[in-house]
């Protein structure tokens, strides 16, 4: 190697020296900045001449342990569901309040039943009447007051939609920008790894919104899917679209069919042009996005079913009254039956029957609904006891009609059913005479509207200013949202005595306690069925109990859903935190390495310096060698 060379080489030491100082300088100046990844001087040798090699700088590295980057991201989608979910199901706590406590479901509901007892045992004093409607008053103001809470939450969620698709959005339109700003950069291009960095800070946000997957091409171009495949980032960024509707309602739920939803719709627009609802085919199911989902359309949904179904259940349980039907006359022999006087039966209200088969033996009970909206029919049974079946029948062409849709409805079942005499309000219904089925029992459960009936049932409790019969459209059940809108009778706020009194001709005695004891009755020790829609028993096998019992076991659930969600979000926060630090500790800046490697690169330096000193000295020599 001549002398020029050896300077040369010592020079490109010096050049490589400095490059890497560069580096360490960057690497220092970024230790706690956001996303930034550890960068390493990529240096490789070169050969110069016959002997010896020198060094050239071929770009940078970056420190990036990929696999736990993908694991990163991944629990992170799922951390920030679990945080969702924890907090608003906390929130959906506090408005149930503390069990016990005044302000709550539970206390307001004991109030009222201890004031009808009162009631009873005071033999219906007027201060024991009025305290009894205040007390059913409280009751239906904490109903409407629960009903608010679970709303705004449940608009809160929507707005929370809306703003995480526009930061998903500004998250995939830069992923795409960078993705562009990268192509024909290599990746070891100093530039291409800050851009990079940015490019990872971006996924990773978007990471905190939904679960997504991440390729990266060897032409350094990054496309990002969600788990189920739909291309988020490609060439270009595809869109997210959230119609947000603003401020909810319990009426206001999610269909995927577009003319009956009633909620933000959430869609995604391809970089083709093709558009994808992103609810429908459960393309996001991790992420805050997801969590906002979940708790708008399903949780919160569920939570106010349970209030409805308490507020349903509770002014049914005072109002319906069920009338056995008589005996059809002997003089049918050898069919056998019953009538039924269908003049009280409002749209909700039902007729039972019950009726063996008897070439199996096999008991049916059917629920013959009052449904006076065609959108509503026919009822839905699926999944339901096949022994246990639910029709709607619309009454609004007259009894010609209702008897035309029982007989076309139940025929196959060897009953008949007749008006008679025809044009009456009388529903008769019969086996067929041939001993292949037998009505056991037939009875009408109708809405009681008078507060002087003659009967212990009353309208304590009204749809606002309409009566509760439990009508059913093609829109929606009149139970839905039932709790926000349910008040106190104003016919009986204005006079409390009806409390007791339930006839006027004669008028009822002074001291009755009929009707309060009724009440008392069916509120504290009636059994009902509840809706599988709470979430509590099934469709096949439906919930059945008193209504405080219901009321205990939707609270108690909801309390453990909330108590399971702080505990998967503590978990999940541990295992995100672990894996940051190991994520830090491979691929962050580490100081005490960074100071070490400037040391050496002194040291370096030097070695270099002297080098080129050490060739000069000797050039010098050389030079003043007497020709």
């Amino acid at each position: 190697m001549s002398l020029s060379s050896a300077l040369a080489t010592a020079m490109s030491g010096l050049r490589a020296n400095q490059a890497a100082l560069s580096i360490v300088s960057s690497n220092v100046a970024n230790a706690q900045t956001p996303g930034y990844v550890t960068q390493r001087i990529n240096q490789v040798e070169t050969t110069t001449g016959d002997t010896g090699a020198s060094v050239s700088i071929t770009g940078v590295n970056r420190q990036l342990n990929q696999f736990i980057q993908t694991q990163l991201r991944s629990e992170t989608s799922g951390g920030a569901y679990a945080d969702q979910m924890a907090s608003v199901l906390t929130q959906l706590q506090s408005i149930y309040g503390t069990p016990g406590n005044a302000g709550t479901l539970e206390t307001a509901f004991s109030n009222f039943t201890t004031a009808l007892q009162s009631l009873s045992t005071t033999s219906g004093s007027s201060s024991a009447q009025i305290t009894a409607v205040t007390a059913a008053q409280s009751l239906a103001q904490q109903l409407n007051a629960t009903t608010q809470g679970i709303q705004a939450l449940r608009s809160n969620a929507e707005q929370d939609i809306n703003i995480s698709v526009g930061q998903a959005n500004a998250a995939m339109t830069q992923i795409a920008q960078i993705n562009t700003q990268l192509q024909g950069m290599t990746s070891t291009d100093p530039t291409a790894a800050t851009l990079m960095d940015q490019r990872d800070s971006a996924i990773d946000k978007l990471s905190q919104l939904m679960d997504i997957r991440v390729s990266t091409s060897d032409t350094n171009q990054t496309t990002v899917y969600t788990t189920n495949g739909v291309e988020l980032v490609g060439a270009q960024a595809s869109t997210l679209i959230f119609n947000s509707q603003g401020t909810l309602n319990a009426n206001s739920q999610w269909d995927a069919n577009p003319a009956k939803s009633s909620t933000g719709a959430l869609s995604v627009k391809l970089a083709n042009g093709a558009v994808i609802d992103m609810i429908a085919t459960n393309s996001i199911s991790s992420g805050q996005i997801a969590a906002d989902l979940t708790l708008r359309d399903k949780t919160l949904v569920q939570a106010q079913a349970q209030v409805d179904q308490l507020a349903a259940s509770m002014s049914s349980a005072l109002s319906d009254k069920t009338t056995a039907g008589t005996v059809a006359p002997a003089a049918l022999a050898p069919k056998a039956g019953f009538d039924l006087d269908l003049s009280n039966v409002l749209p909700g209200n039902t007729i039972n029957l019950t009726y063996t088969d008897t070439a199996t033996n096999t008991q049916h009970q059917v629920s013959i609904v009052r449904v006076d909206d065609p959108a509503a029919l026919p009822l839905s049974n699926a999944g339901a006891n096949p022994n246990n079946q639910v029709i709607g029948i619309n009454f609004s062409g007259g009894m010609a009609s209702v008897v035309s849709q029982l007989n076309s409805a139940l025929g196959t079942a060897n009953l008949q059913f007749s008006n008679v005499p025809p044009g009456s309000s009388t529903l008769r219904v019969l086996d067929n005479g041939t001993n292949t089925a037998k009505v056991n029992a037939a009875s009408v459960t109708a809405t009681v509207s008078s507060l002087t009936s003659g009967s212990p049932q009353l309208p304590v409790f009204t749809d606002g200013n309409l009566l509760y019969t439990g009508s059913i459209t093609g829109t929606a059940s009149q139970q839905t949202g039932l709790a926000g809108r349910i008040t106190v009778n104003a016919a009986l706020v204005a006079d409390p005595s009806k409390l007791t009194v339930y006839n006027t001709s004669p008028l009822t005695n002074a001291g009755d306690t009929t009707r309060s004891d009724f009440l008392y009755s069916q509120l504290t020790s009636g059994t009902f069925t509840y809706s599988p829609q709470t979430g509590l028993g099934s469709t096949a096998t439906p919930l059945k109990g008193t209504l405080s019992s219901f009321m205990q076991q939707f609270l108690s659930q909801q309390s453990n859903a909330a108590t399971s969600a702080t505990q998967l979000r503590q978990g999940q926060d541990v295992v995100v935190n672990a894996l940051q630090q190991k994520f830090k500790s491979s691929s962050g800046v580490n100081i005490d390495t960074e100071m070490a490697n400037l040391i050496s690169l002194q040291n370096n330096y030097a070695a270099n310096a002297h080098v080129m000193s050490v060739v000069q000295a000797m050039m010098t020599s050389l030079m003043q060698v007497p020709v």
